[in-house]
């Protein structure tokens, strides 16, 4: 970039490229100007070029003044960000003062009237020119940045004219930057801005088929006692059958995709919470009782499935203030649990024990939609239920010993299930699952074949993890 020609050049470049780091890159000179294209999920979205900086003497003035009047007298240039360009110091910046050396000036030297002087070659990388990038230039910036394992990724090379390939030109892409600036694209000091943004959040988060991707991998919350370890698991199991790696944090220890990581009780925060920092879980199944709520809180923030199977366990929960016996503890448990119900997404889906009409009733803390089962097809709440709003709510129970969903007044009913196959599962237990599962959107074939399945392929914790 500096164009270095003789001996004498490059040592002087040298000294100075010394007192700004302790090694110093050599390299051939690609003749044209610095150019830095943004590329975003393998697609270029803007490009800047660079300026070069030139002032024309008029015999009377120093190069120093020359600068201040032509050069730094432009209101887009400053030292914030406010301002696109930056100011020159020829006194301070080292490189301005070996170009002028090169010119045979300095920076108190007068240069003769007419006389253009040189004095940076390569400065802010601020005039747009997204527009004028050849597509032969994007098919080799674009891999490059994907070669280096970038999503997001600055290239900056070396062209003549950004509008002709590369390799007709001599031209080379000198680096790839991981956290590349946006603010040449944002605020260029000539050309369009760029919305450089937008295209990184619609990377990060694409829609697809007109359903914004919220960004966050499904969170099921399982909170009570019944039988709540193994809902985890089979929620868990089910959504290792569509595909999905899926971690458990429950009470028969931390899972992922069906391998025991830690064997024992994993309802605390400190070990569920490292499902959620790993980056190969799909997602995440938690079960919590009330003593894990008052005690640590929830892992998540918010989920996208939260099961509530009733309000017993407040006898473990006396350190907190919450009576275990007489007729305020099933109050105070319900204002425990609620908060499993309070974080579910408003997309999300709560499903609820109907069989407890206390558990029922945290429907409306729910910011989304409720799924609410019972054994019983006649239990009032999930009755009420599917009668409400313009199609109806949805329910699951069961009839003649099979799970049946039902929205408003339509009914599907599921394969039967036989008791050796469900080894042992309780109908209401049957039922939540069945609940999570099609809360998940899991195809109604799968979630019978994961039950009767999930015996089978789910050996002891303590097995696993030896």
């Amino acid at each position: 970039m500096l164009d270095l020609r003789t001996r004498a050049d490059v040592e002087a470049a040298f000294a100075i490229a010394e007192q700004h780091g302790s090694e110093v890159l050599v390299e051939s000179c690609i003749p044209g100007d610095e150019h830095r294209l943004l590329v975003v999920g393998g697609k270029v979205v803007a490009a800047a070029r660079g300026e070069t900086a030139w002032v024309t003497a008029d015999g009377r003035s120093t190069v120093s003044q020359l600068v201040d009047a032509q050069i730094n007298s432009d209101p887009r240039r400053g030292t914030t960000e406010d301002h696109p360009l930056n100011r020159l110091d020829v006194a301070e910046d080292g490189t301005i003062s070996a170009d002028l050396a090169r010119q045979g000036l300095t920076p108190e030297s007068v240069p003769e009237a007419g006389r253009k002087v040189l004095i940076q070659r390569n400065g802010n990388v601020a005039i747009d020119c997204t527009d004028e990038v050849h597509p032969e230039v994007e098919h080799v910036v674009a891999p490059a940045a994907r070669i280096v394992g970038l999503d997001i990724a600055g290239v900056d090379l070396v062209a003549q004219d950004i509008g002709r390939p590369l390799h007709a030109q001599g031209g080379a892409i000198v680096e790839i930057n991981a956290g590349p600036g946006l603010l040449a694209h944002l605020k260029p000091a000539v050309g369009q801005p760029r919305p450089v943004g937008r295209a990184i959040v619609d990377t990060l988060f694409p829609v697809d088929g007109g359903n914004d991707h919220p960004g966050r991998i499904p969170v099921v919350g399982i909170a009570g006692t019944r039988d709540t370890a193994r809902i985890a698991r089979l929620v868990a199991w089910l959504g290792h059958l569509l595909g999905r790696r899926v971690g458990v944090a429950c009470a028969e220890g931390l899972y992922l995709d069906r391998r025991c990581l830690q064997a024992g009780d994993a309802r605390r925060w400190d070990i569920a919470h490292r499902l959620l920092v790993n980056r190969n879980v799909q997602a995440a199944v938690f079960e919590n009782d009330a003593r894990t709520i008052l005690r640590d809180g929830l892992a998540y923030d918010r989920c996208m499935v939260g099961v509530v199977t009733d309000l017993e366990g407040a006898e473990a929960t006396g350190a907190f203030d919450v009576q275990a016996f007489g007729d305020s503890a099933p109050e105070q448990m319900a204002k425990v649990l609620r908060t499993q119900v309070d974080v579910v997404l408003d997309d999300g889906v709560a499903v609820l024990n109907a069989a407890d009409a206390r558990v029922a009733a945290l429907a409306e803390f729910c910011d989304g939609e409720v799924i609410l089962y019972a054994t019983d097809p006649e239990t009032p709440a999930p009755v009420a239920h599917r009668g409400a709003g313009a199609r109806g709510g949805r329910a699951v129970t069961l009839r003649d010993g099979r799970p049946v969903l039902a929205t408003g007044s339509a009914e599907t009913k599921l394969a039967p299930l036989s008791r050796p196959a469900r080894g042992g599962i309780a109908d209401e237990t049957l039922l939540a699952v069945v609940a999570a599962a099609w809360a998940l959107d899991i195809p109604p074939d799968l979630i019978i074949a994961g039950i009767e399945t999930f015996e089978a392929h789910h050996a002891s914790p303590t097995a696993q993890a030896a």
